[in-house]
């Protein structure tokens, strides 16, 4: 019996750091000549990762530095948690120049637009890949960027609510051209028929749109749309409209739970189990050996400070950390904002880790688990945890950059390809055609 292939995602960022708030200071980083803001970088990434046979690229985004944290934006700044973050949606054109391949995926909120703008530029996105876009459709929940757009935070609820509609109207604007509205005959002269671009019309709770769409029907229709929902809110709405879905657990078994819900929330909306992958987050630590990679880990490990984590932290969940004693257990704590929490950190043992250890943490990963060691023992973690999980793939983050991720691509690929457990070329051409190659 054929083994399931494994998908994989490059996560990224148009900062100097990703989940590793140790990335931008660590040695090989500065070694290799890092310029987070040039073009050039993200281009080689993107050939690197098409040479790995990579379903995607994929860029996070935030609109806003935090001050949540001792309520100041000192620490977000000085430690460079999350911060500053360039617009990714510019570096998708220079990535798409210089591949053939390759998914070209970022994150724009749904929050703070009007669902014309986002259906117009994913539209001419995917005209630019050749049908290589992808969406990663998110709801704000940071008081920083809902201000900096001159709104209030809204509530998880009212957020989703608002963004079912929003993907909707997208939706019925990308359908708005037929397949075959542009006719281009120069003698007639007929250029669009235009009994075959339709107006939507559409008046709902939230917005309106007469349409259609001033953008010709895409390569996929629209991109492939992408989610990262953990709340319950989310994890339907990516159960219902996602073609992948990135996932952040750093025990197997919680995975596997994650991953079941989520399937059979797929069904309640009548999609099978294919038409959504599920791809886990994972931090590779390569070594040429058991040692080295272990003293790897344990350098870029030291690197995060502990009010890096903490800046990082209290962004992502909106909340001061600043308040808590460092020393007391994270898991009794009874805020709604750090709920999610007393699943995603626990020791190994299953005791609740404190403040600080938490915070130390997440600045070192965003809670991704660590698979350290060679390329043949990075590869048995990673099948042992699909064993468990029953995952569709991985979401690789870099403990630095340049330099890991070509380390992944030209070490572990080859020795995932040879257990035939992921793929050795490309089958199909688009974003949507990446997700759903199984075999």
């Amino acid at each position: 019996m054929a083994k399931k292939k494994y998908h994989l995602a490059q996560f990224l960022v148009h900062g100097p750091t990703y989940h590793s708030q140790a990335m931008w200071r660590h040695p090989e980083t500065a070694a290799r000549n890092f310029d987070w803001t040039q073009p050039e970088l993200y281009q080689h990434i993107a050939k690197v990762c098409e040479r790995g046979k990579f379903d995607m690229v994929f860029f996070a985004d935030l609109n806003y530095i935090s001050d949540t944290f001792q309520g100041s934006l000192d620490p977000a700044l000085r430690y460079a948690a999350q911060a500053p973050e360039h617009d990714p949606l510019p570096l998708l054109s220079f990535m798409a120049a210089v591949t053939t391949h390759i998914g070209l995926g970022a994150t724009l909120s749904v929050s703070h637009h009007h669902p014309f703008y986002a259906a117009r530029l994913w539209a001419t996105l995917d005209h630019l890949t050749k049908g290589r876009a992808a969406w990663n459709v998110v709801t704000s929940l940071n008081h920083n960027q809902a201000n900096n757009f001159g709104e209030e935070r809204k509530s998880s609820e009212l957020r989703y609510e608002r963004a079912h509609e929003f993907l909707d109207v997208c939706q019925k604007l990308w359908d708005s051209w037929d397949e075959d509205a542009v006719v281009m005959d120069r003698e007639a002269p007929l250029f669009a028929d235009a009994s075959k671009v339709h107006r939507i019309d559409h008046e709902g709770k939230y917005f309106k749109s007469r349409g259609p769409l001033n953008v010709t029907r895409s390569p996929q229709n629209g991109p492939a749309i992408l989610q990262a929902g953990t709340s319950p809110g989310g994890m339907d709405f990516a159960a219902r409209y996602s073609d992948g879905i990135f996932a952040i657990q750093p025990r197997a078994e919680d995975a596997a739970k994650y991953f079941h819900d989520v399937k059979e929330r797929m069904a309640k909306f009548g999609r099978a189990p294919e038409d959504c992958k599920i791809l886990f987050g994972a931090q590779p630590i390569i070594g040429s050996s058991e040692a080295e990679a272990l003293e790897r880990q344990e350098l870029h490990n030291s690197l995060v400070p502990q009010d890096g984590g903490m800046a990082i932290l209290s962004a992502h969940l909106d909340f001061d950390l600043g308040k808590l004693d460092p020393n007391e257990d994270m898991t009794k704590r009874e805020e709604p904002e750090l709920q999610r929490l007393k699943t995603r950190y626990r020791k190994e043992t299953g005791e609740g880790m404190t403040v600080a250890e938490v915070a130390k943490r997440h600045g070192q990963s965003v809670g991704l688990p660590q698979f350290v060691g060679t390329a043949s023992s990075i590869a048995d973690q990673m099948e042992a945890f699909m064993e468990t999980t029953g995952g569709d793939g991985f979401m690789l983050s870099p403990i630095h950059n340049p330099g890991a991720i070509e380390d992944f691509v030209d070490l572990v690929v080859p020795e995932l390809q040879r257990r035939g457990l992921y793929r050795e070329d490309y089958t199909g051409t688009t974003q949507r055609d990446h997700l759903s190659q199984d075999d």
